[in-house]
């Protein structure tokens, strides 16, 4: 079966399992909420009761008094059962809501980096943010709500099947019509709301990438109104919603009308069984009474249709993180015999297209190793599948004699430090961007290691020196100052396996110079994984492998390759020719 379709069919068996763990308050809200609706019942029977005192001609206060204390009596006391209800539930929800959306991120680093790559960022913020949102009204207003709501009319219809079962009958008389205008609401009610949830989707992506690339926009004089791609999707996220509502509406609106207009049957019937003394007035009085009072929690009940249409699309969106493919990896460390990186006939595909074919590499313990090749060669895929953020399609990779998919992630993560040329900052301060690497740092540890990694003379002429945000994604500090920051990061966490995957990309020669030297003091007897975009950097490395479509051409020190391998000749040659004449200019 579909998972998506699977996913769907058991939506309130997803939300029973994540509101579990809040079992006991769900109970109790539900049971308050019934107290609640059986009092405010309550009133409605006074009512009848003072209205045939007065048909009855009863001048006695008292006897009024009596009826009408009651009902305030029974009206307030289902107000406070109400609150606390309401209240019980949410707090419940929202522990719930709380939960799921910590179990999506845990998933995210539980996932492949491609498969969370494959997502646009705003659409992942989409689920985690909003469409978690939307099963509050479903746990904390209709579980314990429409219940009760639901109960109410079926204990004031059960009495007055005992006052006169033909007119309870004749009660009914709107209910299939009423369902009726129901069932035509709920014709194409999915597909109109997954389109607005697609579109919604697609919204928040294209915002995202409108908001990251409103330079380039600036730039080109690509407005709002000329940059279609981000018009197209905010009209079909209003026309999706606009269309969705149109077509509902009026069978909606038709079901709330006719469903609670029993009195449209019942008060007619009754006057004729009145007529053939069948029934009389007290009778009837009472059957009116509640019958309006019948109206007020079936509109209550009715109202949450609109969620139970919802709710199906909502828990499949949900659970299109929550049940993505994961890493499987266990969970008790390993012991490895040292940090050497072996890779035997590796192959990785990137959905249909395979990007390594089988490719054998060694990257021994202590060595400074760096993967060379022409853009989209598959260098920065090996870096990426020897820090596990992928797993390979065919062959493995060893790390001191154990295959990394018998590693557990932890263990794996605390002896690998990764950085990429667009490394993330954190919308904190300097000082804690750097300890992320290591949280039980000290400051003097940390600026120690700002130091060692070419930083601190920066970061001293920011405003507020290491105590300056770096904004959102490191947005308040220049590309260079990212790079050389989240390089300080990855020493501060010392471990054995550092990987820079184009970590240098935007930094000036100048400076790329001073961070490779500290780099090399820094990784000094550890395995270092270079990819490089500028080969005058990795000319001293232990090796250099040299990557080609998916293939290794060749792998050997700087000197030896310029010798034996062609493709390396001429990388080294084309670099040194725009080097020269960056230099000219």
């Amino acid at each position: 079966m579909d998972k998506t379709k699977q996913t769907k069919q058991g939506a309130f068996s997803y939300l029973a399992r994540w509101a579990a763990p809040y079992k006991a308050k769900y109970l109790a809200s539900v049971i308050t909420a019934v107290l609640e609706v059986l009092f405010s019942i309550v009133p409605f029977y006074c009512i009848s009761r003072i209205v045939t005192l007065l048909i009855g001609g009863e001048r006695a206060a008292a006897s009024y008094a009596l009826w009408i204390g009651i009902a305030a009596a029974f009206w307030t006391a289902g107000y406070l059962l109400h609150a606390v209800s309401t209240t019980v539930s949410h707090k419940a929800t929202f522990a719930v809501i709380a939960d799921v959306r910590k179990s999506m991120c845990e998933k995210l680093a539980r996932m492949s980096m491609g498969r969370v790559l494959e997502r646009p960022s705003g659409e992942t913020k989409n689920l985690i943010v909003e469409r978690v949102d939307n099963i509050e009204p479903t746990l904390a207003h209709l579980v314990p709500e429409m219940t009760s709501k639901l109960l109410a009319p079926v204990a004031i219809l059960a009495y007055v099947f005992v006052l006169d079962w033909r007119v309870g009958l004749w009660s009914l008389l709107t209910l299939p019509v009423g369902l009726l205008a129901m069932m035509g609401m709920m014709v194409g009610y999915k597909e109109k709301f997954e389109r607005y949830i697609r579109s919604g989707k697609r919204l928040n992506a294209v915002a995202v990438e409108y908001i990251n690339g409103i330079e380039v926009i600036k730039t080109f004089s690509q407005t709002a109104k000329t940059y279609g791609k981000f018009t197209d999707a905010v009209r079909e996220s209003a026309h999706s919603a606009i269309d969705w509502m149109r077509d509902t509406q009026i069978y909606f609106s038709a079901a709330m009308v006719i469903i609670p207009s029993v009195t449209v049957s019942v008060l007619p019937a009754s006057v004729l069984y009145f007529l053939q003394g069948t029934l009389t007035v007290n009778e009837i009085v009472m059957i009116v009474v509640l019958c309006l009072g019948m109206m007020t929690p079936l509109i209550g009940a009715m109202s949450y249709t609109d969620d139970l249409g919802k709710i199906g699309t909502i828990v499949g969106e949900i659970n299109e993180i929550l049940e993505e493919e994961e890493l499987d990896r266990p969970q008790t460390s390993v012991k490895l015999n040292g940090f050497d990186i072996i890779g035997r006939a590796v192959r990785f595909a990137y959905k249909d297209a395979e990007v390594l074919h089988g490719v054998d590499f060694a990257f021994r313990e202590g060595t400074v190793n760096a993967l060379v090749g022409p853009s989209g060669s598959g260098k920065s895929t090996i870096a990426r599948l020897v820090a596990s953020m992928w797993d390979v399609s065919g062959g493995g990779i060893q790390i001191g004699g154990a295959d990394i998919r018998e590693i557990p992630l932890r263990q794996l993560n605390e002896m690998i430090a990764y950085v990429s040329q667009d490394n993330f900052l954190f919308d904190e301060t300097v000082r804690e961007n750097i300890r992320k690497g290591r949280p039980g740092a000290t400051d003097a540890e940390v600026e120690q290691i700002a130091k060692a990694a070419g930083c601190h003379d920066f970061i001293t002429r920011l405003e507020k020196g290491y105590d300056t945000v770096a904004g959102s994604a490191g947005g308040h500090l220049s590309g260079g100052e990212r790079q050389r920051l989240s390089i300080a990061r990855a020493m501060l966490k010392d471990a054995p396996i550092v990987i820079l995957d184009e970590a240098t990309a935007y930094t000036d020669p100048e400076n790329e110079a001073v961070i490779q030297s500290a780099v090399a003091k820094l990784v000094e007897g550890k395995t270092l994984i270079v990819v490089a975009h500028r080969l005058s950097t990795i000319t001293d490395s232990d090796q250099i492998v040299v990557v080609n479509q998916g293939n290794i051409e060749a792998a050997d020190t700087h000197d030896a390759l310029l010798r034996s391998c062609g493709l390396y000749r001429r990388l080294w040659e084309t670099h040194i020719g725009a080097k020269d004449t960056s230099e000219v200019r």
